[in-house]
């Protein structure tokens, strides 16, 4: 204590399965990543404070490379962080990489583009090993009439029909960058979503994913999708996707600071 201060980048990994959610919610116990991450800052660092996450994300949503900062005095060097934290986190959130960073970096506010899988265990049995990790369809999905449908949400766009009632953000505009789908080498029935984008509106990947598989049982058609777009209404896209699917996968920043590959 009472050293310099720095400002501290760590990269993580979790399961989100037992928690309810990324962020720490004051007013009751629920575990959550976030004050899991600062109970074990403070037994290390002998500090409480607060962290600064690059996203929410949802109760059951997992992680492969989400980013958080934090400021400390702490003499803990910065090498250490991931094996010092890691020994006393829970066996379901690893820390990945640390780093010091400038202390005008801020995980959030400094992200230039965000990665998130969704994976979908097509098979007509469901895997016990995947009920945590996969959302299980187990009708037959057209993947060809997903791709097409897929390929109307890249652009910069107005996305206000695949946003979760209740988000704060300013504008439902957003720009996304690739959205692919690939099914599984193995032949195992996994289906992949991937999405790269500047930002995510709340759930809309989730949604996304929702309406793209109304399309893959042919419930919705490809023209549906593009009507769903330009309607900028939620009531006329599909369900939101379970959250046991979805995974942070990466965070960009500028080049000031690295990115947080997996």
């Amino acid at each position: 204590m009472g050293g310099e201060v720095r400002n501290i980048r760590l990269v993580l990994e979790y399961d989100g399965t037992g928690y309810h959610g990324f962020q720490a919610q004051d007013d009751t116990d629920l575990p959550t990543i976030q004050g899991e991450l600062e109970a074990a800052i403070e037994i290390i660092c002998h500090e409480r404070l607060r962290i600064i996450g690059s996203g929410r994300t949802d109760a059951g949503v997992h992680a492969l490379g989400q980013v958080v900062n934090f400021y400390t005095r702490s003499s803990v060097p910065t090498e250490r962080f991931p094996a010092a934290l890691n020994s006393v986190l829970p066996r379901d959130i690893r820390v990945k990489t640390a780093e010091a960073v400038p202390l005008e970096f801020h995980a959030r506010f400094d992200a230039i583009a965000k990665t998130y899988v969704y994976l979908v265990d097509n098979r007509p049995l469901p895997s016990v090993f995947l009920r945590n990790y996969a959302y299980h369809v187990s009708q037959p999905l057209d993947v060809e009439a997903m791709h097409r449908a897929a390929d109307l949400l890249v652009g910069t766009q107005d996305y206000a029909s695949f946003r979760t009632s209740g988000s704060s953000a300013k504008t439902s505009v957003r720009t996304v960058y690739e959205f692919d789908i690939e099914e599984s080498k193995a032949h195992d029935g996994i289906i992949k979503f991937r999405v790269r984008a500047d930002g995510f509106l709340y759930n809309m990947m989730r949604n996304m994913v929702g309406t793209l598989l109304e399309v893959g049982l042919g419930k919705l058609s490809v023209a549906d999708v593009a009507a769903v777009l330009k309607a900028r209404d939620r009531r006329l896209a599909g369900p939101t996707a379970p959250a046991c699917g979805l995974y942070l996968v990466e965070v960009e920043y500028p080049s000031f600071v690295s990115s947080s590959g997996s």
